[in-house]
């Protein structure tokens, strides 16, 4: 979801559940060994503006905040980004789960971006920043005075990360877009489902987001490195479908050279098979991937049906695709007749790709994820322990880290405007009471 709420609406009140049924991973999922100071991080030094509403974009913020970043989420005073009370809410009045998830390592700082002193605060903050993250409908920016040409005559420096449903150009660049309309445009969602029935979701996580989010991040770092070199910064602008459409494989390439439109495959794959879901005896299912004749081969193995893999039979790829139902009613009947651990074990002990599909209960009971520290526990006032994903990648000297989970609305907006914009607490008290903070 990019942010094409202008206006948030007031905060609700709604109280839930917290729960943390595992222990927590060392230093919050960072790893064994001390939590690492801020200041000893990749990214220490560099002051982010995050001023966008929602996921896209904004979790690249995040990303930025976990590897050492100053983070400041710039919101609306009355009630800030919505996504505050988007998801499942907790204890806290001005937060769900997914605020605190994905709004971690931020600090809140309130300005009103309507009004004209709000304005020139908020380019007074920019002059003392390196990025700034927005995420609004094109032409928004500049119809509050804040359009690139004055950003920059702030700021040359500036880095500017600009996400939204279609980009900044196009006929539909002022439409608004969020990762499930992204998926449709970029061609994921048609591929979802099984032949001949109604395209699903593709998940109910907001992928399109995260993935527009994480090509922000190379953009930023490639947009500073431009910098380092030269002095200048630059705009960076993502369309959240076309961060999807990138991701689509041969799927342009096969319609521009054959013709090609690939259909929905259900939990099959176009390119292998055996490749898809399986159900066990004991009703659990796993993954098994069979791409190459060689996997195939161990799978046979593990079936104690070697024959199957021998070129009379199945052992080529070509045919198999041949043979795409036969050859998955054999994998069926065998996956159908033992319990899921008796399949998992005999597939592994063969070196057969597969995986058990896993639910979240499953997740936090997964040695591999706590071997991992992919949960981690963070104790937050006011809610209790919320378990977390954790950083993601894993660097073997600076090890990012979570100092905290989404922040509370304005919780370091005195701060910033006393030492960073040096305002007088007299003047800091005269916006608060005309609400521009």
């Amino acid at each position: 979801m990019n942010g094409q709420e202008e206006i948030p609406a007031a905060a609700g009140d709604d109280e839930g559940d917290d729960r943390a049924d595992i222990p927590p991973a060392p230093d919050a999922g960072m790893g064994a060994g001390p939590l690492p100071a801020a200041d000893a991080l990749p990214l220490s030094g560099v002051r982010v503006i995050d001023v966008g509403n929602f996921l896209a974009g904004p979790y690249a913020a995040s990303i930025m905040g976990e590897f050492g970043a100053e983070v400041l989420k710039v919101e609306h005073p009355i009630a800030g980004d919505p996504m505050r009370r988007f998801g499942t809410p907790t204890k806290r009045h001005d937060a769900t789960l997914a605020w605190l998830s994905e709004a971690r390592n931020k600090k809140s700082v309130t300005i009103d971006l309507r009004q004209r002193r709000g304005v020139e605060l908020f380019i007074r903050l920019v002059g003392k920043s390196d990025v700034l993250i927005e995420n609004f409908r094109p032409g928004t920016m500049e119809e509050w005075g804040l359009g690139w040409p004055v950003l920059r005559e702030a700021n040359p420096g500036l880095v500017m990360l600009r996400v939204s449903g279609y980009g900044q150009t196009g006929p539909y660049r002022r439409r608004p877009g969020f990762a499930h309309i992204a998926h449709a445009i970029g061609g994921l969602s048609y591929l979802a489902g099984f032949p001949g029935e109604t395209p699903v979701v593709p998940g109910t996580a907001p992928l399109g987001d995260y993935i527009s989010s994480l090509y922000g991040v190379i953009g930023v770092m490639l947009a500073l490195r431009h910098k380092e070199e030269t002095g200048r910064g630059q705009v960076i602008d993502i369309g959240i479908y076309e961060a999807v459409f990138r991701h689509m494989d041969e799927l342009a390439a096969s319609y521009g050279l054959f013709g090609k439109v690939r259909e929905r495959e259900g939990s099959g794959s176009f390119a292998a098979v055996p490749h898809g879901h399986f159900r066990c005896k004991d009703g659990h299912w796993v993954a098994i991937a069979c791409t190459t004749d060689k996997m195939f081969e161990r799978l046979s193995e593990a079936m104690e049906r070697s024959e199957l893999a021998s070129h009379l039979l199945y052992g080529e790829q070509r045919k198999r695709l041949a043979a795409r139902d036969e050859v998955n009613a054999i994998v069926i009947d065998w996956v159908g007749s033992l319990m899921r651990d008796e399949v998992l074990e005999r597939c592994v002990a063969n070196e057969v790709p597969i995986g058990k599909l896993n639910s979240i209960a499953d997740i936090f009971e997964d040695e591999h994820f706590r071997a991992r520290h992919n949960l981690a526990t963070v104790e937050e006032e006011g809610v209790g322990p919320v378990v977390v994903p954790g950083v993601v990648p894993t660097l073997s000297a600076t090890p990012g880290r979570i100092t905290n989970l989404g922040p509370a609305l304005g919780n370091a907006t005195y701060e910033v405007m006393r030492e960073l914009l040096e305002l007088t607490a007299a003047e800091i008290a005269d916006l608060r009471r005309q609400k521009i903070v």
